[in-house]
Formats: structure tokens, C-alpha cells, sequence
């Protein structure tokens, strides 16, 4: 069993995740446009027909500009609360909108969606596990704090998109109005650099093969003091930085209790380049080798 995931964009100015296995994926969330999807799953070599739903965090439109196109276009299941989807625009076709609830899963195919509940200034946010057999991928963004269901579904998945945005200092002495920064920290925003760090610190497994740092403020933080904060703690887990501009390589995430490799490619070099297989670092998990190609 595995799964195959991605960050298509992360940030502010649009959010979207790809998680799938051979058969069957998800987006979830759909705030870039349906164009700029198109084009970056194409790089990726990913099939959109594959795509089987849209799962919806919550109204911000970061999260939900790309979606009545996508949803319209493919003929897409739309999965969003009802509080969710009355707070938002979205305006598709009735038909195609499902329901989830909290804590209760949704089966696509071979893949499970698991919502919870999160902190954050939306109607009714939710986070996400994607699970297909053993292995099992977090979707953390937009968290607010670290409550006790973000520790608990943290310390079961493979792999993660946790939210990194901000740097306390950054924040604090930067030029935003008082009233945006208490918004941003104060319990329903966004959690910090800090916040995030001790959370991985504290309670990753040994299973954790993949950290995704995502959603990283373009004004209060950066991407080298994200990285650095990470890699000093990361041991076997790699560390990515989930870019506000463009895709991230496509990860095949396996669950450490069977051998397997896992090849990471960059995204311009699939489907269009051929690889140079020059090796430029192997790791060594538990009972898994992760073996990374590159030009």
C-alpha cells in the first residue's frame, strides 16, 4: 500500500494538496485556478481524470478559488459542510455537493478521508487524514493552535502537510496592523514556526518518513529560516518546503513496516525530461530504504 502526494501550492494566494494511490486521488482544497491545477499536474505526470473529489477545509478563498470550474469542468463530487458552504461562494452544480461530519470517514475507492475539527476563523474548518491500507497522510494547515486531535492524528500519519507561517520576531516587528497580527496568533490564525517545530519535536513517529512544511507567510517568515529550524531536529524524516509558486515533487509515501523505494523526482523533470540517476543521498529508515534521484 502507499500514496502518492503533493503540494500543488501552498500560501496565502491559493492552496491545494493531491493525495491519491494508482487508482484513485483527491484535492483537497482548490484555491489556485482550474488552469494553473491543470498545468501542474501535468508536469507531475498525474492523469486529472484520476481525480475522483474536492475536499474543502473551510470558506477562505485560498482554499476554494479554483473550485466551481475544477468541480463544473470534471464533473467533480464537491465533499464541504453545510456551515462551510454557506459562508463560501461556491455556486456549483447542486448535484455534485456531498457532506462529510466530523470525525466520520469517507471511502473513495481504496482511499479514506477522515475530517476532524480544527481551530481556525472559518464557519466549520476541518483537517484531514488520507489513508489507503496502513499509510496514512495529514492534511494540517490553517490550524490555529495545536489542539489535542492535531497531536493525536499527527503521531499515526507517514507523512504530513503541516502549516509553518510564521516567525514570531518577523511577526511582531513587522508592518502589519495590530488587529491582523492578534488575528494570525491568536489561537484561530495560524500557528508559528515555534509551534510547529515543537509539535514535530515532541510527537512524530518513527513512521513519519515525510514532513511537508507548508503554508509559510510571504512577509513573516521565510523558507531557509523554516528549513533550518527543521533539519537540525529532523533525524529520519525528510524535510520539504512546500512552495506559494509552484508544485513540489510528487512523493510515493510507503509504510515503513514493508521494504520498499520510494523515488522523488523534481517536478520539471517529469513527464517531459529523462532522469539522470546520479544518487545524491540515500536514507535509511527502520525497515525502508528512501532512495531520492536527481539531475
Amino acid at each position: 500500500m502507499s500514496l502518492f502526494v503533493a503540494s500543488l501550492n501552498s500560501g496565502s494566494n491559493g492552496n491545494c494538496y493531491y493525495v491519491g494511490n494508482d487508482d484513485e486521488a483527491i484535492l483537497i482544497d482548490a484555491g489556485i485556478s482550474c488552469r494553473e491545477t491543470e498545468t501542474r499536474l501535468k508536469r507531475l505526470g498525474l492523469d486529472i481524470h484520476k481525480i475522483k473529489a474536492i475536499f474543502i477545509s473551510h470558506e477562505h478563498a485560498d482554499h476554494i478559488s479554483g473550485v466551481c470550474v475544477l468541480v463544473k469542468k470534471y464533473n467533480l463530487p464537491l465533499y464541504i459542510t453545510p456551515r462551510t458552504l454557506q459562508n463560501s461562494n461556491i455556486l456549483p452544480c447542486p448535484e455534485m455537493i456531498r457532506n462529510f461530519d466530523n470525525a466520520i470517514p469517507v471511502v473513495i475507492g481504496n482511499l479514506r478521508i477522515l475530517a476532524f475539527q480544527k481551530l481556525h476563523d472559518a464557519a466549520d474548518p476541518h483537517s484531514f487524514v488520507v489513508s489507503n491500507g496502513n499509510v496514512f497522510v495529514g492534511v494540517f494547515t490553517d490550524i490555529g493552535a495545536v489542539c489535542p486531535q492535531v497531536i493525536h492524528h499527527f503521531k499515526s500519519c507517514n507523512a504530513v502537510f503541516l502549516e509553518s507561517n510564521y516567525d514570531e520576531e518577523m511577526l511582531e516587528t513587522g508592518h502589519y496592523p495590530y488587529h491582523l497580527k492578534k488575528r494570525i496568533s491568536g489561537g484561530k490564525g495560524h500557528i508559528s514556526n515555534r509551534e510547529a517545530f515543537n509539535l514535530f519535536k515532541e510527537y512524530k513517529s518513527k513512521t513519519l518518513s515525510h514532513l511537508f512544511l507548508s503554508h509559510l507567510s510571504n512577509e513573516n517568515n521565510s523558507p531557509a529560516l523554516v528549513e533550518k529550524l527543521f533539519e537540525k531536529a529532523a533525524g529520519e524524516t525528510e524535510i520539504i518546503i512546500a512552495s506559494r509558486f509552484k508544485e513540489t515533487a510528487l512523493y510515493n509515501i510507503k509504510s515503513a513496516e514493508t521494504t520498499t523505494i520510494t523515488e522523488v523526482l523534481r517536478p520539471e523533470m517529469a513527464p517531459y525530461f529523462p532522469i539522470k540517476k546520479s544518487v545524491r543521498r540515500i536514507k535509511v529508515f527502520k525497515n525502508e530504504f528512501q532512495l531520492s534521484l536527481f539531475e
